[in-house]
């Protein structure tokens, strides 16, 4: 018995998956990126690293991508309206979905492959989207304006 627990506690620690519910997701501050114009963007981080375009399903769906240690800020016309992290809350790239849907609370809508949390408040409605490969680990992180 004592070598089965010990099995449980290492494979846990390997795949880094929380023992115990975690402290509220509060992403306020992360939410508040949400909307800020040009200006306040560059004003706030400087130049981008990179910038690069992505193309939407529809023409109108392009986007520009500012690219940021901090994230990658997608634009459309003068505001962001989107934002793609490596780690987020409690959250990050590779990290099980099981902890990932734990982390992100009770209101998380689990569609399989992704997983969607809202986040009422603001002056727009706002959602958490955690991507999962194949293999169950988180392959991207983004908060967005819902009504993009």
């Amino acid at each position: 018995m004592r070598r089965l627990a010990w099995f449980v506690c290492v494979a846990l620690a390997a795949f880094r998956f929380p023992l115990f519910p975690q402290e509220a997701f509060q992403p306020e501050d992360f939410f508040s990126l949400l909307g800020m114009e040009l200006g306040e963007l560059i004003g706030r981080f400087g130049p981008p690293e990179a910038v690069f375009p992505v193309r939407g399903d529809e023409e109108w769906q392009d986007d520009v991508v500012f690219v940021y240690s901090e994230g990658d800020f997608y634009i459309s016309k003068d505001r962001v309206w989107q934002v793609a992290f490596k780690s987020l809350q409690g959250l990050k790239l590779g990290d099980p979905k099981p902890a990932a849907l734990l982390v992100m609370g009770d209101e998380t809508r689990d569609e399989g492959d992704y997983a969607l949390a809202p986040f009422p408040g603001g002056g727009w409605p706002r959602m958490l989207r955690v991507n999962f490969n194949s293999a169950g680990l988180i392959s991207a992180i983004f908060i967005y304006r819902s009504d993009f």
